[in-house]
């Protein structure tokens, strides 16, 4: 079994990678192609106790990135999050002259400030290895040129204003980064479009499968699962194409079942709540009540 790598500081990773020691204990931007891994690995697996932000230049042409591959190769920006697990697969034989750069933040240096508790609402962070943000050249200048304000601002002397400007290039930083996935997950409407298509065909396997309904009304999890997507980016796409969450999307395909059982058979409601995976059938008419505005059997009583 690979050992997983625990990196509880930035200059414990710096360290790893063969870098200088960070000039700042929570905040260190690092020249990409001066990072270099032990020479005699080929996977390297870690979990680290900060945010990384990193933009990865000359890349391969074709990119793979969590489920899919990409053809963009002006940039590539991932976001990872604290006590997220790493998997790096390294190619010795294949030498590259990787460049770009790599954002460090400790969450300790978000301690009374604004972005302590907004970072957790930027939904990046929780795409793992599923989707990266390409940038074309334009996009990447910009995003550059900010990481570079933030390494001027730790490098000068500190003083009152340090913290409060590094916090508002970081946050100039995430949103730019917010309009750069809008745009990414538009040019990619065919993709969101495939995924429609695969949730309704999943969720209709699940609704006209007894054996799977046998523990329960899917999840968001098991859905995600089944389509090799991670929850929130599943949810992201959905959001972007339909306007509706996954849960939103599970929901509306049961009542549309529901309805088909009311109209069409002689089972009753309790059957019908059982056949659809619930537990309690009085958990299925609340739900029935909430999404439609009446009850089963005031619907089922509305055909007759």
């Amino acid at each position: 079994m690979k050992t997983i790598h625990r990196f509880k500081s930035i200059s414990e990773l710096h360290n790893y990678s063969n870098l200088p020691k960070p000039e700042h204990p929570l905040i260190s931007l690092v020249d990409y192609s001066k990072v270099n891994y032990p020479a005699d690995s080929d996977e390297i697996k870690w979990v680290q106790d900060f945010y990384s932000i990193g933009l990865k230049r000359n890349v391969t042409e074709k990119f793979n990135y969590g489920q899919q591959k990409y053809d963009f190769n002006e940039g590539v920006l991932c976001f990872v999050a604290p006590q997220q697990t790493l998997n790096i697969q390294i190619n010795q034989n294949v030498k590259t002259n990787a460049t770009g750069w790599l954002l460090l933040l400790h969450p300790d240096f978000l301690w009374n400030t604004s972005l302590a508790k907004t970072i957790k609402n930027y939904e990046f962070f929780g795409y793992a290895v599923n989707e990266a943000l390409f940038l074309s050249e334009k996009e990447e200048n910009i995003l550059v040129e900010i990481f570079k304000n933030i390494q001027r601002e730790y490098q000068t002397n500190i003083d009152k204003f340090s913290e409060n400007i590094i916090i508002s290039q970081i946050e100039l930083l995430l949103n730019y980064a917010e309009r750069y996935y809008e745009r990414q997950f538009i040019t990619r409407k065919i993709t969101n479009r495939q995924i429609l298509t695969k949730i309704e065909e999943t969720l209709n396997n699940y609704f006209e499968n007894k054996e799977m309904l046998i523990n329960g009304v899917p999840t968001v999890t098991q859905i995600a699962n089944d389509l090799n997507l991670s929850p929130n980016y599943l949810s992201s796409v959905l959001k972007n194409s339909s306007g509706l969450s996954t849960q939103q999307h599970i929901q509306n395909k049961l009542i549309e079942k529901a309805k088909e059982k009311l109209s069409t058979t002689d089972l009753s409601v309790s059957e019908i709540a059982y056949e659809l995976g619930f537990e309690y059938p009085a958990s299925f008419s609340k739900l029935f009540k909430n999404k439609t505005n009446s009850s089963p059997i005031e619907f089922r009583q509305s055909f007759n």
